[in-house]
This record gives C-alpha cells, sequence and structure tokens, in this order.
C-alpha cells in the first residue's frame, strides 16, 4: 500500500507539473521578426501595439528578447527562417516578407495583415540590351520553388541553379542566362550592366500567424493583431 501511495503521488505531481507548463505556456506569446530592414520597419508597427523590446536590439547579440509586455517574447531570425519557426509552433506569430511566404508554401500559416513595409518586386533580369534566350535557358536564384512555378506557368524549359548572394555576377561570368531576384531601386542590376524584365510579384512584409496559436490563444493574439492593423491604416 506504501509503495502504491507513493507511486500515485508521483504521478499526480507529474502531471500537475505538466499541467502548469502547459499553462505557463499557452499565456504566452513569441513573435518572430526578420533581421534587417524589415526587423527596423516592424518595430515602431510593435511599439503602436504597446509592444517594445527590454533592451536594444540593434546593439545586442541575443536572438531572443523580453519586453514591456511580460507574456510577449521576439525572437530575431533570418527572413527564410520566419515562416518555418511559426509553421510548427516554435513562434505563434511572425513578419515576413512575401517573397519568403511564396517560397516557403505557407503550410500551416495563416497570412493576416499587409503590413505595407519594406515594398520590393520580385522580377527577372539578365545583361541589358541581350535579348532573351530562346529554348532551354539556364536560370540562377534563391527563390528555386518560385522560379520553378514561374517558368512552368510559362511553358518554358528552366534549369534553376540555387545561389545565396551575388545573384548579379551570375549572367555576367555566364553561370546563367538570367537571374531571378528582389529588386527595389534597380541600382545595383544598373551597376552590373543589368536590367530589370518581368514583374513576377509585388512584394512586402506579412503578419503571419500559427494556424493551431490562432485557435488557442485567440484571446491573446487578436489584440495585437488589431493594433497592428490600426497602426498599418494610420501609417497609409
Amino acid at each position: 500500500m506504501y509503495r502504491r501511495k507513493n507511486a500515485t503521488t508521483g504521478r499526480e505531481h507529474s502531471t500537475c507539473a505538466r499541467l502548469g507548463r502547459i499553462k505557463i505556456i499557452m499565456s504566452q506569446l513569441t513573435i518572430a521578426l526578420t533581421k534587417g530592414r524589415i526587423l527596423e520597419e516592424t518595430l515602431p508597427l510593435l511599439a503602436a501595439a504597446g509592444i517594445e523590446p527590454l533592451d536594444d536590439i540593434s546593439k545586442s547579440r541575443k536572438l531572443a528578447f523580453e519586453t514591456n509586455q511580460p507574456h510577449v517574447r521576439l525572437l530575431i531570425l533570418r527572413g527564410i527562417d520566419v515562416p518555418t519557426y511559426v509553421q510548427f509552433g516554435a513562434a505563434d506569430m511572425g513578419v515576413s516578407g512575401k517573397d519568403t511566404l511564396m517560397e516557403h508554401g505557407g503550410d500551416g500559416l495563416y497570412s493576416l495583415v499587409d503590413l505595407g513595409i519594406a515594398r520590393c518586386k520580385l522580377m527577372t533580369a539578365g545583361i541589358k540590351g541581350q535579348p532573351e534566350k530562346l529554348g532551354r535557358i539556364k536560370v540562377a536564384t534563391k527563390y528555386v520553388n518560385i522560379a520553378q512555378r514561374f517558368y512552368a506557368e510559362q511553358g518554358r524549359q528552366a534549369d534553376i541553379i540555387k545561389l545565396y548572394g551575388a545573384m548579379e555576377l551570375a549572367p555576367i561570368m555566364g553561370l546563367a542566362d538570367e537571374i531571378i531576384d528582389i529588386v527595389d531601386t534597380g541600382n545595383t542590376l544598373r551597376a552590373n550592366g543589368l536590367e530589370a524584365r518581368i514583374d513576377i510579384a509585388d512584394i512586402s512584409s506579412r503578419l503571419i500567424a500559427n494556424k493551431a496559436s490562432m485557435k488557442m490563444k485567440h484571446h491573446l493574439m487578436q489584440p495585437i493583431i488589431e493594433a497592428i492593423t490600426d497602426a498599418v491604416s494610420v501609417k497609409g
């Protein structure tokens, strides 16, 4: 009897501990942010929603930050990782560029609000004045999935070469016939003797959320979503 009582008590303590951890998790929100330009333009929107990091993100090497809201934590990630963190529930919400979401596919996510920040275009580009190559072409890009869909829709055969940067060099060095990349002012293209060609998509950053979190933590997330939406409207 004594052993059975101890075993039962142990199970009860274990169950209570698990329930306690679940309660804590359900009362906290984690928001994944994209470092760089998107982060700089996101922080004022979060501030408008009453959320500000306790530390100066620009002067810290930390990747996770507590905020003035005890139940809200911020993560600073590479853009390509934000949808993955949100998809698998490591973050409840996030801010991600539309280009990254198009490449990711958006499984397990809700795209909630177009924040209207970090605007640019996703375009094809090639050497200036050079006619587009007929037949099968080579394309350099970090957006492999987007490129495959784009050329398939055009009925063109394309060998996709994945690069992570310095995309403009690919046509110059004969690695590719054209590229698919983000274009803001176009200055980098022009400086390297390239020209923009086909506009694939207008890009801006979006507020996204994990589908399960939207159900389980709706009472925590909805006020933030509404405040950010209002801030975007005021910003115009």
